[in-house]
């Protein structure tokens, strides 16, 4: 039944290969507790008190409400999918709800930071020096995520329309406008690009010192090479340029729906985590400037 679960989130739901395996881990410790703790190994003689038991033991471990959070998303969507198929007369995980959890704010570089990063940092002249730029810049000017990012191929690039088309989770496709310096910072990339070599990146953007189609840990290293040039935050990943990206929007008054759009959120929700930011933004400007404050 896991395997038939497992092939339905991939196949049809078309969840991301790292969501399935970690939903994978989710059920096989979960039945492991079952089986060790109530000799339990039908799924019709599990009941709501055996999953409550599996949180219980989890919070007492210590694991993050985030981390139990996504534990308990496992397993209702697991019997969900059981009942559906009618595996299941009644459903043991309809009852459970997620952990409360304080909200972390999204980290993000200052505009002034970024000032810094994209007008001020000598880069190479060179194919390096180029390459570095436009991959920062195309972060911070697009928001989009690092899977996106790696996976653009030349014929994404709309030289004409000044855009970019990239493929989101669940193979969802979205336009993205770029303003006329990313343009050229790619344009003289690609020059450089074929003067090194002949494209060996199978028709990918992005590539290693190689020539090989970029990986997400280079990315990663260089984001956290650059950054730690500008800030002192404690994560510096091609993800806090996400929320710099949205944050900075949000703070010149742009359209939520507009910003949930670039970013290729499903739900408003997910975007209104960068409200805070701008919220908090607007209180130091009204602390400074009301007579009253």
């Amino acid at each position: 039944m896991i395997d038939n679960f497992l092939k339905y989130i991939q196949y049809e739901k078309r969840y991301s290969m790292h969501t399935v395996t970690a939903y994978q881990d989710d059920l096989h410790k979960f039945f492991d507790f079952l089986s060790a703790t109530f000799d339990i190994r039908q799924v019709d003689d599990i009941q709501h008190a055996h999953l409550r038991s599996w949180i219980v033991q989890l919070v007492e471990q210590g694991n993050h409400p985030h981390t139990v959070n996504r534990k308990i998303a496992t397993l209702k969507s697991f019997f969900k999918f059981l009942q559906a198929r009618q595996n299941i007369s009644q459903n043991p995980a309809s009852r459970l709800r997620p952990l409360k959890s304080e909200k972390k704010l999204p980290s993000f570089v200052r505009e002034n930071e970024m000032t810094v990063l994209l007008d001020q940092i000598p880069y190479s002249d060179d194919f390096f020096g180029s390459r570095d730029k436009m991959l920062i810049e195309l972060l911070y000017a697009t928001g989009i995520r690092l899977t996106e990012l790696v996976n653009i191929r030349h014929l994404d690039i709309n030289y004409h329309d000044h855009s970019i088309k990239v493929l989101g989770k669940r193979n969802k496709e979205r336009i993205i406008p770029v303003h006329d310096s990313v343009v050229i910072l790619i344009r003289k990339y690609m020059k450089q690009k074929k003067e090194m070599w002949e494209d060996t990146s199978n028709g990918f953007l992005l590539v290693t010192d190689k020539g090989q189609k970029m990986y997400p840990m280079m990315v990663y290293r260089l984001i956290n090479k650059y950054l730690g040039l500008v800030t002192t935050l404690s994560k510096k990943s091609p993800h806090v340029l996400r929320h710099t990206f949205a944050t900075h929007l949000l703070n010149k008054g742009a359209d939520l729906n507009a910003v949930k759009d670039l970013l290729g959120h499903t739900s408003l929700a997910a975007t209104q985590v960068y409200t805070h930011n701008s919220l908090e933004k607007l209180k130091s400007v009204f602390d400074q400037a009301h007579p009253k404050a």
